[in-house]
């Protein structure tokens, strides 16, 4: 059910922002410092190409091809957010699937305080900050 939810949602809002918030390399770091959980949403092997966000957690969404399993990730995911009040910023390559998962999350699902790093891990990079490997 929540995979049918989730496609009919990417089709139709793939890139409305409106229920949750795009933060700088800066204000993530903020947001760092005061201990919000941060996960990473993109793929092993692109954690092993540019590293991560310190901080962050692993939690892949999307495959390499573009699968994914909602339930799986949504049990996986409420262990890091244990509440839909509880703050925390996603982080992808660029931005655009962290658009999508956030957006999923704030409407369908209703968590409150969902922040996405615009333009992705790349933007961090931009700024030359910090990397875990």
């Amino acid at each position: 059910m929540l995979k049918k939810v989730f496609s009919l949602l990417v089709l139709f809002t793939t890139f409305v922002f409106a229920d949750f918030i795009g933060i700088t390399p800066q204000q993530l770091q903020q947001k760092i410092d005061q201990n919000i959980k941060v996960i990473d949403i993109r793929t092993p092997p692109e954690w092993e190409q540019t590293g991560i966000v310190p901080t962050s957690e692993k939690l892949m969404f999307f495959d390499a091809r573009g699968g994914y399993n909602v339930q799986s990730w949504i049990a996986q995911f409420e262990k890091i957010v244990k509440d839909k009040n509880q703050p925390f910023v996603l982080v992808c390559r660029s931005g655009n699937r962290t658009g999508q998962v956030g957006n999923f999350l704030a409407k369908e699902l209703k968590f409150k305080n969902v922040y996405h790093l615009q333009n992705g891990i790349k933007s961090w990079i931009k700024e030359n900050r910090k990397i875990t490997k």
